[in-house]
């Protein structure tokens, strides 16, 4: 019995040891794609981020396309120079535009006059995605705009109308309805799963819609609750969503940047839910790469916040040998969404 006991030890030990060393780990690393144009974005020339963010354009990559655009838009904060003087070469540019409207509304989120600043954009940010033909990136802007600025429901049923024509499966565009969802009503948790569920049963295989449940579970999850339930949710049903992602995370290559923001995610979410062996696994395929979200809900250090939750999760699955992790909630604490978060 000791020894059935010690080589059970062994295993988990073995689990979390691949783990790669502190040391090792990246936060928010680009892929091969996007590096080139960051890159070239510091040196001040905006050619590569134009053709990355072109191509994504033409081959209808609107998940790619979405990521980019935020990437850039976050990096254009602190250095703007290459997107002004794209701006001011192509001032009609379809990708330089959608790059300028996420740095805009990014900017005007973080101030105290946000939901003053984001009337006042959203003509303009509409307009923008009005002329960006059959793109539904420029609508996810729009939509992050209208919960920003507490528009009202006609008005942000208009622009989900406009961006699930263009794309009925875009995550983006589905995150920001389901944020303004649970934003606009705060006792719709439930409602919010319902509808994550039922884009994500809708959605084809390949989809990243299918990881929405996931977040639906994080945001209620994270709104509070206790005993069985996360903000009047079943504990059942977001171990559903966690399931259904671990499906998803195990269809995708270890160590790789794409899924790496779905892994953090979920990662998060198994160790809200006490199931510690499951988020260990998940840091295993994860590898190097961490995501800012959803580390920064917890501070302004995510890569420390990561790197603590890791020893602990290490810490638990030692403690707990061939343990599946305890079935227990916990309860949700503050925090702080941004508008590009996917």
């Amino acid at each position: 019995m000791l020894r059935a006991f010690l080589r059970t030890a062994a295993r988990a030990r073995t689990r979390t040891s691949r783990l790669v060393p502190d040391d090792d780990v990246l936060l928010d690393a680009p892929d091969d794609h996007l590096a080139p144009a960051l890159v070239a974005a510091a040196r001040g020339e905006y050619a590569p981020a134009a053709g990355l963010l072109a191509r994504t354009r033409e081959n209808a990559e609107w998940e790619h396309r979405d990521r980019y655009a935020t990437r850039l838009a976050a990096f254009a904060r602190s250095r703007s120079e290459w997107l002004d003087d794209w701006r001011a070469t192509a001032p009609g540019d379809p990708d330089a535009l959608l790059v300028d409207a996420r740095l805009t509304v990014d900017r005007h989120w973080d101030s105290p006059a946000r939901t003053e600043l984001l009337r006042q954009v959203a003509p303009a940010v509409t307009a923008a995605a009005e002329a960006a033909g059959g793109d539904p990136v420029p609508w996810r802007t729009a939509l992050d705009t209208a919960r920003g600025a507490h528009a009202g429901h006609a008005e942000f049923e208009r622009l989900w109308a406009e961006a699930v024509r263009r794309s009925p499966h875009h995550y983006g565009c589905h995150v920001a309805a389901l944020e303004y969802l649970a934003a606009s009503s705060p006792g719709a948790h439930p409602e919010c799963l319902d509808f994550a569920e039922t884009a994500a049963q809708d959605a084809p295989e390949e989809a990243l819609v299918r990881a929405l449940p996931l977040r639906a579970a994080f945001t209620c999850l994270t709104a509070g609750g206790g005993g069985g339930d996360a903000a009047g949710v079943p504990r059942a049903r977001l171990d559903a969503a966690a399931d259904h992602a671990i499906a998803l995370s195990a269809a995708h290559p270890a160590a790789d940047p794409w899924p790496a923001e779905l892994r953090n995610l979920l990662t998060y979410v198994l160790v809200r839910l006490e199931r510690h062996q499951d988020a260990a696994e998940q840091l295993r395929l994860t590898g190097p790469y961490v995501t800012s979200f959803p580390w920064d809900r917890d501070g302004d250090d995510p890569l420390g916040r990561f790197l603590q939750v890791r020893a602990e999760v290490r810490a638990a699955v030692a403690c707990e040998p061939g343990a599946t992790g305890s079935r227990r909630p916990r309860s949700g604490h503050g925090g702080r969404f941004r508008p590009g978060d996917h």
